[in-house]
């Protein structure tokens, strides 16, 4: 069975492709890369085609995690139908997905710290734009991502895979 999340902020330069890159490594460290795959997007088509942030990138690179790989790209209507979790980095993003989303769609979208507070390891819903956080912000974001990745593939362990795996 292949489980495909995609993870959606903005302009897929920063949240997004950070987690995306952060659990396309764990998936890997896990040896789950045949049960789940990763995908980024944006919900605005800003940045479409250019790597990540350079800030993003150097925050994972700092702790062993390529993002060099990652291009920004926009929603589409067929990640509804492509995906079987589609996570919003925050309210906005969230809103925006399901104001496009497909009526039988709807149920895939949800906030993807959601998983992280599932299991108790934040209080937070939104993952903060880091672009009013600066340095500090950048760090932050990669925190929570960190954290929530770690939930997010508990809870596909727990309810989407085979227990053997």
């Amino acid at each position: 069975m292949l489980i495909k999340v995609l993870f959606v902020c903005m302009g897929n330069i920063c949240r997004s492709p950070t987690a995306h890159a952060v659990m396309q490594h764990k998936v890997v460290q896990q040896g789950l890369s045949a049960h789940i795959q990763i995908d980024s997007a944006g919900t605005h088509a800003y940045h479409v085609g250019e790597k990540s942030d350079a800030r993003s990138r150097q925050k994972a690179a700092e702790k062993g995690i390529d993002m060099e790989f990652i291009r920004a790209r926009k929603i589409s209507i067929r990640d509804h139908d492509e995906f079987d979790y589609i996570l919003a980095m925050d309210s906005d993003n969230l809103e925006l997905i399901q104001y496009y989303a497909p009526s039988e769609a709807k149920a895939k979208v949800e906030m993807f710290l959601r998983y992280a507070n599932d299991q108790g390891l934040n209080n937070k819903t939104n993952v903060p734009d880091p672009y009013y956080g600066g340095d500090a912000g950048f760090e932050e974001v990669f925190s929570l991502v960190d954290q929530g990745c770690d939930a997010l593939i508990n809870h596909i362990r727990e309810f989407d895979l085979d227990p053997f795996l």
